[in-house]
């Protein structure tokens, strides 16, 4: 449960909030020589100013493959190079798009739900087989329950927090 809390605090951090961050590139991934690679292996990323990052490629004959992969994300990010590094000015939000990465996030909030409940399910069939095998009590079987039920509930909490959170700092102006 954990694991999807901080998978869902990971997909929320790449997501753009009107200011430069070098997780917002975290997602990418280029074609190099056959193989999917994360751009984080292959460049150093940074943020220079509140609204610029800059992107500079280990090797630079794969400038154009990592311009091509970050214009074909979801990112809504035109970058533009000088032939050593990708600069990747960050545009201010209009409201509806605002309101569309609002939409994105709380589709991850969603799945990151859904995985702690798959967890809790999880968990429940092996109590169950548990008390089928003898191993456990009944009683012993409802605290356990009861236990792994609060344990979801506070971790559905958690990110609906953060959801709460990550929404205010989208619509934040």
């Amino acid at each position: 449960m954990d694991a999807s809390i901080e998978h869902t605090r990971t997909e929320f951090n790449s997501v753009r909030t009107g200011r430069a961050s070098t997780a917002l590139l975290d997602r990418i991934t280029i074609d190099y020589y056959g193989q999917p690679t994360p751009l984080s292996n292959m460049a150093t990323i940074s943020a220079p100013e509140a609204r610029l990052l800059s992107v500079q490629p280990y090797d630079p004959s794969q400038i154009k493959a990592i311009e091509k992969a970050i214009m074909e994300s979801d990112l809504g990010l035109q970058p533009s190079n000088d032939g050593k590094l990708i600069r990747l000015p960050i545009p201010a939000l209009t409201e509806e798009r605002r309101k569309e990465l609002v939409k994105v996030v709380r589709r991850s909030a969603e799945d990151g739900k859904v995985a702690i409940r798959n967890v809790r399910r999880d968990v429940m069939r092996h109590l169950e087989e548990l008390v089928r095998n003898g191993d456990v009590g009944d009683d012993e079987e409802r605290r356990a329950e009861a236990q792994v039920q609060k344990l979801t509930d506070d971790h559905v909490k958690r990110v609906d927090d953060l959801l709460k959170h990550k929404e205010a700092e989208i619509m934040e102006v």
